[in-house]
């Protein structure tokens, strides 16, 4: 199938009557309902709220739609996960862009997004494929939305197996030179990326989820980046002979981290 034409099954995607009612319970307390309310009316980043795209341990995505008619997404970051909590100093600490962190973690969260919100901006400059973000406040971040119809993108690994070799060959090349160019121009590692971090839309990959992506000056960026990397090859070595890209991949990638 061509990857222009691919599709998410909708019942695949749909969040069970349960997640919703879980996700109004953790989301929408008078903090974040002054966010949005900040975001709609004053910032004018969208215009109604509509269905729950994805429901994550540290997140809920929410299709929405802009003043001019458009698909954008709203992302709201929950502030009483106890997982999310623990993780989140892990990717903070020790970046130079953020010499001190607030104690308390509501404020924590809100640096979260708007870290996220810097990231794709950084990306988006560089000319990686990332959704393009539009604003944030507080905990929530508003971004254009990567499907149609309320219907998001399908991941990467949802479309792989839908694709011919010939478009596989094409994801990884374009995804190799989108990692190329977060590296060595964004001078960004994502620190997570996978095949569960990537859609496919419009013919190409796009990355997401961008918040835990550190500087280069992060103590942990050269481990990071090595998962990142070991993780997209792995993936596509399922389908394709992947040793001699990756290897120009690494070699590429290097002389840009010796560089800095």
């Amino acid at each position: 199938m061509s990857p222009h034409r691919l599709r998410v099954d909708r019942e695949k995607s749909k969040v069970k009557d349960e997640d919703v009612i879980k996700t109004v319970e953790e989301v929408f307390d008078s903090f974040t309902n002054y966010h949005i309310y900040r975001l709609k009316n004053t910032m004018k980043a969208f215009r109604e709220l509509r269905g729950t795209i994805s429901a994550g341990k540290e997140a809920r995505v929410y299709w929405a739609k802009g003043w001019k008619g458009e698909d954008v997404a709203v992302k709201i970051f929950l502030t009483s996960s106890a997982e999310f909590r623990k993780s989140i100093k892990n990717y903070i600490s020790g970046d130079p862009r953020f010499p001190s962190l607030p104690s308390k973690f509501r404020e924590l969260v809100y640096l979260w997004a708007r870290k996220e919100y810097s990231n794709l901006s950084e990306m988006a400059k560089a000319g990686v494929s990332v959704p393009q973000p539009i604003a944030v406040s507080g905990n929530v971040l508003v971004m254009r939305f990567l499907g149609e119809g309320g219907l998001r993108a399908p991941l990467l690994v949802e479309a792989a197996r839908e694709l011919e070799a010939e478009d596989l060959e094409r994801m990884l090349e374009m995804l190799i030179k989108d990692v190329e160019s977060m590296v060595c121009r964004a001078r960004l590692v994502h620190g997570d990326l996978s095949e569960y971090n990537v859609m496919i839309w419009e013919g190409r990959p796009w990355i997401i989820d961008v918040a835990q992506a550190v500087s280069l000056e992060h103590p942990k960026s050269r481990e990071l980046l090595e998962r990142d990397v070991s993780n997209v090859f792995s993936f596509f070595s399922h389908w394709l002979d992947v040793s001699e890209r990756e290897e120009s991949l690494r070699r590429s990638l290097e002389g840009c981290l010796e560089s800095r």
